[in-house]
């Protein structure tokens, strides 16, 4: 009956020790009192701790293999958003109006590299229109493009200043995200310098029209430079302010179009740009809650300073009540945009007002309801006119946009 007895208790602390290593210890603590009184051998109680012990090692093995894997995968971030719309365009110009559907859909990643670099790749849908990653739905339901949407490196090298290089988000601030100068779909290749301390932000950047000089028959690399300084301040704890100035210089007199041979409103001759973008701006944005309602005011103001342009000043102004980002939320938005024909580059400026580019002005009105979290319908109305310069002949644009969109 002892030797029964032992068995048991030998093949039950054994099978303890493989499949809850935690509890080793405690076991053998009690196979050393059956030991000592007996009921176990020494023989028998060696076995059974040589065992745990050897479990115990394996364990831990497994745990060290899989705390780096874990780490990795702690410093690697996803997201993505994916928009279906349907848009309707009258144009004075077309003899029809224009209806159609069209999907956005977009994923990235980012990855900490080490405590001071960060890198990250996107795709988005669409063609390589700069300013665009929508595409139309049809072709009898054939597969869609996707392309590089960002590819970067940021190296934090110093306290609040960092140094990003690639085909990134543009580092330039918008004004409650209005695209007078740039389209919100435009991503710049090259590089630039930032800083930020929450109050003081600063942006030095250099930019490529075309890195390769031996692509367009002039050996001349086509560039553009640009600098912006912010300061963040606040009025009250419900009530913050940014006030801004920016320099963009984009010389591309006597080049040619850089998109499929189109100026978008601004000034030609002989099928190349007749003038260099010499852009300054200042911009302000107040953000406060009234009624417990979020509210921003808006303003922005653009001049080219290039001597030989006329048609050379723009602005925008408007006002957004609510925001939208759980079930229920609601939004509303209005703005008002003039843009002159050489005011500033027109083929990264907002490509949906008045058709895209400059030479514009005009309404828009903006509405949005939060079906779930992150999950919203929005309506976009645009009451525009233009090419009063560059055609001579003022021509009316409304655009309705109806999306659903959504972003993890």
């Amino acid at each position: 009956m002892k030797s029964k007895t032992s068995a048991i208790l030998i093949t039950g602390a054994m099978l303890s020790a493989a499949v809850l290593p935690v509890q080793a210890d405690p076991m053998l603590d009690l196979l050393k009192v059956l030991r000592d009184k007996g009921t176990i051998s020494a023989e028998d109680y060696n076995t059974i701790a040589d065992a745990a012990k050897a479990q115990e090692e394996k364990m831990d093995k497994m745990v060290a293999t899989a705390k780096p894997a874990a780490s990795w995968a702690d410093k690697v971030v996803w997201t993505g958003d994916v928009r279906y719309r349907y848009e309707g365009i009258d144009d004075d110009r077309r003899d029809d109006e224009r209806n159609r559907n069209r999907l956005r859909a977009r994923i990235g990643v980012e990855a900490q590299v080490t405590d001071t670099v960060k890198a990250g790749v996107a795709l988005a849908s669409g063609s390589d229109d700069p300013v665009s990653s929508n595409q139309t739905l049809g072709g009898g339901g054939s597969s869609k493009g996707i392309n590089l949407d960002m590819g970067w490196i940021d190296w934090n090298f110093a306290e609040n200043l960092n140094l990003v290089a690639g085909k990134t988000k543009n580092p330039f601030y918008k004004p409650a995200k209005n695209g007078l100068v740039w389209d919100g779909d435009y991503r710049p290749e090259g590089g630039h310098l930032s800083y930020d301390n929450g109050t003081i932000w600063a942006v030095a950047a250099y930019h490529f029209l075309n890195s390769d000089n031996g692509s367009n028959g002039t050996n001349d690399v086509e560039e553009m430079f640009g600098a912006q300084l912010g300061f963040n301040g606040s009025i009250s704890d419900t009530t913050s302010y940014k006030i801004g100035a920016s320099y963009f210089y984009i010389p591309v007199e006597g080049s040619a179009s850089f998109v499929d041979g189109d100026f978008f409103g601004n000034s030609s001759v002989g099928g190349l740009h007749a003038l260099d973008y010499e852009v300054a701006e200042v911009f302000a944005e107040l953000n406060t809650n009234l009624g417990g309602i979020p509210t921003t005011l808006f303003a922005d103001f653009v001049q080219n300073t290039d001597s030989d342009a006329d048609e050379d000043t723009g602005y925008a102004m408007g006002v957004k009540l609510g925001k939208v980002k759980n079930k229920g939320d609601w939004g509303f938005g209005y703005t008002y945009q003039d843009l002159e024909a050489d005011a500033v580059f027109a083929a990264f400026a907002d490509s949906d007002f008045g058709g895209g580019g400059t030479d514009v002005k005009g309404h828009k009105f903006s509405a949005g309801l939060g079906l779930s979290k992150n999950t919203q319908l929005a309506l976009t109305y645009f009451k525009n006119e233009y090419g009063d310069f560059t055609r001579g002949e003022e021509f009316d644009y409304d655009r309705i946009q109806l999306d659903l969109k959504t972003k993890f």
